[in-house]
C-alpha cells in the first residue's frame, strides 16, 4: 500500500499582514494533485491544518474541498488536531466528516473510540493506525502537580504519559497487518526549523523516540516544519511543512513524503517536492545593494534588513526597490544606542522580559523558572490545542 504524509499547512496564516489564501489554494492542490498521481491509498494529515483555533471561514472552506478531493477514488483519510488546531472544532467535524470516510481525530481517544483507526486498504492489506493529537503539557502532569517538583520530573512525567498512551493504542499491533502511528509532537532529537511554537518545543514538550515500539513499520509525525527521519526504535517521519511558515522556516525544503509498506516489510520513504508557494527570503545590505540585487528577489516575501542609519522616507526607499518587503529593520550596526536599546527591549516580548529580569536580579534557579514561565505563559496565551502569533 501507499502513503501519503503531510503536516503543518497552517491554512489562515497572515504573514505580516498579507494573507497566504492564494498560496495555500496552490499547494493544498498540488497535494491533492500527487495523491492522484502516485494513487495513494491512504493520506495522512499529521496536525496543525488551520494556523489558528478559530479559523476563519475561508480557512474552512478551503480545508474542507481539500479533503473531500483527497477522499477521491475510496482513499482513507487521517487528519488529526496540533497544537494550532482547536481540538474541539475537529472533533465537531468528526461525525460529519465520518459519514464520508474522512477519519478525523480532535481530543485523545482510547483504542475501541477512535484512536485506532483499521481498515482494509484498497491494495488488500489490513490496517491499524494509531492516532496521537497534541496532548498538551496540561493534560500530562495537572496544574497541581506543577507546584510540587522540578521542571525535569515534570518533562519525565510528559514522556511517560506520553509512552502510556502509545502502548494502549499500539498493543493490538501484529505481524499481519500494517502498523502506522499518527501523531504531532515535539521529538528529542528532532531539529527545528523555526515557525513552530517556542513554548511547545521546550524540554517540558519533548518525546522520546525509544516511547515508540519497534512494531510500528511507519510514524508519520508532525510539528516540526523540517523534513526529518529520526530511524529508531521505529521509522519516525516528520513530512515537514508544504510551504514556509514565516521567516524561520525560509530554508526548509517544503513538500510531503510518499511511503510504501507491506504487513512485516521495511517502509520505503520519500520525497515529493510542492513547489507552488513563494519563497521567503531575508536579505541584507545598503540601499545600493538591495537594488543591485533586486532582480534576483522577484517573487520571492522578503524581510530586509538594511545597513545604514535611520532616516526619514528610509522604509519607503525600500519598498520602492523591493515591493515584496514585508518587514524593513535597521541593521544592529547601525542603530543609534538608545534607540537600540529601546527596541531591543520592546521586541523582547514577554519571554524575554522575564529572562532579562532574571538575569539583572542574579535569581537562583533560572533555569527551573524560565521553563515554568514558558509553560505558564503558554496555557494562558493558548486554549488546549492552542494557536500561535
Amino acid at each position: 500500500m501507499r502513503i501519503l504524509h503531510t503536516a503543518d499547512w497552517h491554512v489562515g496564516k497572515v504573514l505580516k499582514g498579507r494573507s497566504r489564501m492564494d498560496e495555500h489554494t496552490a499547494v493544498l492542490g498540488e497535494i491533492v494533485d500527487i495523491a492522484r498521481a502516485e494513487d495513494v491509498d491512504v493520506v495522512i494529515v499529521a496536525g496543525d491544518v488551520f494556523d489558528a483555533a478559530a479559523p476563519v471561514p475561508a480557512a474552512q472552506s478551503l480545508v474542507m474541498r481539500t479533503l473531500l478531493a483527497l477522499r477521491e477514488d475510496d482513499r482513507q483519510i487521517i487528519v488529526l488536531a496540533g497544537n494550532h488546531d482547536n481540538p474541539h472544532l475537529l472533533d465537531v467535524y468528526r461525525p460529519v466528516l465520518g459519514t464520508v470516510g474522512i477519519h478525523i481525530v480532535g481530543t485523545f481517544r482510547g483504542p475501541g473510540d477512535g484512536g485506532v483507526v483499521s481498515f482494509t486498504a484498497r491494495t488488500g492489506e489490513e490496517t491499524r493506525i494509531a492516532v496521537l493529537p497534541f496532548l498538551s503539557h496540561r493534560f500530562a502532569v495537572r496544574a497541581a502537580e506543577a507546584l510540587h517538583g522540578t521542571p525535569p520530573q515534570h518533562s519525565i512525567a510528559y514522556a511517560l504519559k506520553w509512552a502510556e498512551l502509545v502502548a494502549a493504542l499500539t498493543e493490538g499491533f501484529g505481524a499481519g497487518t500494517v502498523n502506522l502511528l499518527a501523531a504531532h509532537g515535539t521529538l528529542r532529537g528532532g531539529r527545528i526549523g523555526g515557525g513552530e511554537r517556542e513554548a511547545q518545543t521546550v524540554m517540558s514538550y519533548y518525546l522520546e523516540p525509544g516511547t515508540f515500539p519497534a512494531s510500528i513499520q511507519y510514524a508519520a509525525f508532525g510539528h516540526l516544519h523540517r523534513r526529518q527521519h529520526l530511524p529508531r526504535p521505529c521509522p519516525l517521519w516528520y513530512a515537514g511543512s508544504p510551504l514556509a511558515v514565516d521567516f524561520g522556516d525560509e530554508t526548509i525544503s517544503p513538500g510531503v513524503l510518499i511511503v510504501t509498506v507491506a504487513p512485516g516489510d521495511e517502509a520505503q520513504v520519500r520525497a515529493a517536492e510542492i513547489t507552488s508557494a513563494r519563497r521567503l527570503r531575508t536579505v541584507r545590505g545598503s540601499l545600493d545593494e538591495l537594488a543591485a540585487g533586486a532582480a534576483g528577489l522577484e517573487g520571492a516575501w522578503l524581510r530586509v534588513i538594511v545597513a545604514e542609519r535611520p532616516r526619514p522616507g528610509l522604509a519607503e526607499a525600500v519598498r520602492d526597490l523591493l515591493p515584496d518587503a514585508l518587514s524593513i529593520d535597521i541593521d544592529e550596526r547601525f542603530r543609534p544606542p538608545s534607540r537600540h536599546a529601546a527596541a531591543v527591549r520592546h521586541d523582547r516580548g514577554p519571554r524575554g522580559l522575564f529572562r532579562d529580569y532574571l538575569a539583572a536580579t542574579d535569581h537562583g534557579g533560572g533555569d527551573e523558572l524560565t521553563a515554568l514561565f514558558d509553560r505558564l505563559l503558554d496555557e494562558v496565551t493558548s486554549g488546549e490545542g492552542g494557536a500561535d502569533g
